[in-house]
């Protein structure tokens, strides 16, 4: 699948790149031990979830979106210096952040408390994708690390194409103070097929409960039988 990226004329040497999700994995994940002594069983070693596949493919799915600029976060005020260019004719910011007014989350369980803001990413690439399918652009997956939340939207990229898609986020940590880097993911954006959803449920025949059987007694002698005969993994 092609997935296409425009900035404007004289964006194209100051932005970071959206990059492939895989290729973004962070440090604390790269740098997790593979075991584990684990005190609640006893002194046994366990595998960390390093070693789960789904987990391991969700951060890899799709195309991280970075933060534009570095962002000073200090006493409670975001700063940053950066010479964006204006590109005459045109209604665009040259802030890497912004703001949404409380009101505009009022009635929603998004803030647990008066230190929280809305900041709003904002993405400086148009995305094109192929007819037929929208973006689920969301929070980095299972990065907790970050100190902000970005909220989940879908936006149907094969018509709207020519336009900037940015990015609401919940201000998670009060207390953080520091640079965000340049390129920090801010948002992770997976192509979904439009297609309606047939749900059927149904009981387990004896062929259907056998394979189930086989499966769960090849789990139990190797756990990494799903990754080593049912994963694909992402593209």
């Amino acid at each position: 699948m092609r997935l296409t990226f425009r900035c404007l004329p004289g964006f194209e040497d100051i932005l970071p790149r959206p990059v492939p999700a895989r290729t973004g994995l962070p440090d604390w994940l790269k740098a997790m031990p593979s075991t584990a002594v684990s005190e609640t069983l006893g002194g046994i070693e366990v595998r960390t979830l390093k070693h789960c596949p789904p987990l391991l493919d969700a951060f890899s799915t799709g195309v991280l979106l970075p933060l534009a600029a570095d962002l000073t976060v200090k006493d409670g005020e975001l700063g940053w210096n950066w010479e964006a260019p204006r590109v005459p004719g045109l209604r665009h910011t040259r802030s890497p952040v912004g703001l949404h007014v409380p009101e505009q989350a009022a009635g929603a369980p998004l803030q647990a408390d008066d230190n929280r803001f809305v900041v709003k990413f904002t993405n400086f690439w148009a995305l094109e994708v192929p007819e037929g399918w929208s973006v689920l652009f969301t929070h980095p997956l299972n990065r907790e690390d970050l100190p902000y939340r970005t909220l989940a939207g879908i936006v149907d990229c094969d018509r709207f194409s020519d336009g900037f898609v940015h990015f609401p986020a919940i201000w998670t940590d009060p207390d953080f103070e520091g640079v965000l880097p340049k390129g920090t993911p801010v948002a992770q954006a997976i192509p979904i097929r439009r297609e309606a959803i047939e749900i059927v449920t149904e009981t387990m025949d004896a062929a259907r409960l056998d394979a189930h059987r086989t499966i769960e007694d090849g789990l139990s002698e190797d756990p990494g039988l799903y990754r080593k005969s049912f994963r694909v993994g992402p593209a």
